[in-house]
């Protein structure tokens, strides 16, 4: 599978996104999302302390054993692990250090290969909390450091605070063909400054793999009934779907290789970690690559995204 590059890590442009983990699947259903994964060549799988309340963590680690060192982990913290005990969060020194402890453990490993902050903390001044992220790199306990959920004026203060130590490789901010504001100025910036973008919710929670359609019932055990599933599964939204599932049979693909298509002729993106709760999920996304977009199914591709 080709790779691309966050910082000094070459990852499969098909990640896994581990969200799933220890909440809607069990340790079993991971070890066996896992072993899909790893037999399709995805070699960069993406995670956070918060995910399951660690139990997604944990089982990822379970799944992989003596199978460690040959993947990339990528994890995040700074979010509250309980907010109703009232547990952590945030990105101060002395958090930052016990958090990475805590998901080294849960990991069974002696690194992260890439650690991200899973959101700005006003509360922090940034230099103090690449600080001790530097620390981590020095001691060899973090390789790469990125960040989440970052606005451009606060990428831009993390690069001038970082001075000699170490810097922020990548962001991961949401990006898909439902959630284009990246696209505009984002991605521009990145692509300046060197900086690698990872997508979340890139295929939209589902909706962009075709499995929701317009005027059938959703798939049993599908999200389209939780959270954020009524925002995303409107009667607009399934109609761009249509014509999108129509655009991609037009140039004998489907919905699902047209949006890896179109996510991955961004140029800085580096991995589509796609979410999966079951091994034909993963074997489908590592599928749906070698649809090369020209100019012009990108430019059909957006307009019909606009609706």
């Amino acid at each position: 599978m080709e790779t691309r590059k966050i910082g000094s890590l070459d990852v499969s442009v098909v990640g896994l996104g581990c969200n799933n983990f220890g909440w809607r699947i069990d340790a079993k259903a991971t070890q066996e999302v896992v072993n899909a994964a790893l037999e399709a060549g995805v070699n960069f799988f993406d995670t956070a302390d918060i995910y399951g309340k660690g139990e997604s963590e944990e089982f990822l680690g379970r799944a992989l054993g003596s199978r460690r060192n040959e993947i990339l982990i990528a994890t995040k913290f700074g979010m509250e692990m309980d907010k109703k005990k009232h547990e952590g969060g945030g990105a101060k020194p002395d958090y930052v250090r016990r958090a990475v402890e805590d998901s080294l453990r849960r990991l069974g490993t002696d690194r992260i290969d890439l650690y991200q902050l899973h959101t700005p903390d006003e509360e922090t001044p940034i230099a103090e909390t690449l600080g001790a992220l530097d620390e981590l790199v020095r001691a060899g306990k973090v390789r790469e450091i990125g960040c989440s959920n970052f606005s451009i004026p606060q990428i831009r203060e993390a690069e001038s605070a970082a001075g000699s130590g170490a810097h922020f490789v990548s962001v991961q901010n949401e990006f898909s063909l439902f959630q284009r504001e990246p696209e505009e100025e984002l991605l521009p910036e990145l692509e300046h400054a060197g900086l690698a973008f990872l997508p979340y919710f890139p295929l939209a929670s589902g909706l962009l793999t075709g499995k929701y359609r317009k005027g059938q019932k959703a798939p049993e055990g599908s999200r389209a009934k939780e959270g954020f599933g009524p925002k995303l599964v409107t009667r607009k939204n399934l109609a761009i779907v249509e014509e999108l599932i129509e655009c991609a049979q037009s140039h004998n693909h489907t919905i699902l290789e047209l949006t890896f298509a179109w996510l991955l002729a961004h140029q800085p993106v580096a991995s589509v970690i796609a979410g999966a709760s079951k091994p034909e999920q993963v074997k489908a996304n590592v599928g749906a690559l070698g649809w090369m977009l020209t100019d012009e199914q990108m430019a059909e591709i957006g307009k019909i995204a606009e609706g």
